[in-house]
């Protein structure tokens, strides 16, 4: 492996906070919007089918328009940060290996990861690309960021269907991180049995990578 890609959400960056501060800007107690969250994803549905079940004609970009004028905008910073993420790209790094950051995320993310201050060659923001997973073309981006051919990528994510199967479907290495809304609820172990790690946490991750390349 000469790079390594992560997802974003619930893979660098912990949503949990995130869905609460929806839940109290809908007026829907947290542990009832997590719960009904984990009962659509189990059902195979999407976040933007739970925001519709409690609030009917939901328009994303209407609501955080008047998140953002009411003080309260969108977005993640440093506390939704997973405390593994810079041990993790430090062992990575130590490796000399491209580091990439590319996600399904809005535009306004690429400047919230920017402010982060991690340490990465490179950042994919869907939104900006104008390309989203599973699309091909978006594995075929980080690839040709990195400079390296598919089999020499590997990309972790906490998705199945949205992260391991389409990256291991363009060529890619994928490593499955079981954290997160659908780390935990989607069960396929046919699709899981495709990822060269299946990982609990980041910090195991650059012990495995240096195993992998050794000679």
């Amino acid at each position: 492996m000469d790079a390594v890609f992560f997802d974003i959400g619930e893979t660098l960056i912990d949503e949990g906070e995130i869905y609460a501060r929806w839940a109290d800007w809908l007026g829907v107690p947290r542990h009832t919007f997590l719960a009904k969250l984990g009962a659509v994803l189990a059902l195979g549905g999407t976040n933007m089918d739970l925001f519709e079940y409690f609030r009917p004609g939901f328009d994303l970009e209407t609501e955080e328009k008047a998140r953002a004028e009411a003080g309260v905008p969108n977005g993640f910073g440093p506390s939704d940060l997973y405390p593994d993420v810079r041990e993790c790209l430090a062992g990575l790094r130590a490796q000399n290996l491209f580091i990439g950051i590319a996600g399904n995320q809005p535009v306004e993310a690429a400047e919230q990861i920017a402010a982060l201050g991690l340490d990465a060659d490179a950042i994919g923001i869907s939104d900006v690309w104008g390309i989203s997973k599973p699309a091909p073309e978006f594995f075929d981006r980080c690839a040709e960021l990195a400079d390296a051919l598919p089999e020499h990528v590997l990309y972790v994510g906490d998705r199945l269907d949205n992260d391991v199967l389409p990256a291991v479907g363009f060529g890619m290495r994928a490593a499955f991180l079981r954290r997160g809304p659908w780390g935990h609820i989607q069960d396929d172990p046919a699709a899981e049995a495709q990822a060269t790690f299946v990982l609990d946490d980041l910090a195991s991750l650059p012990g495995l990578v240096a195993a992998f390349n050794s000679p």
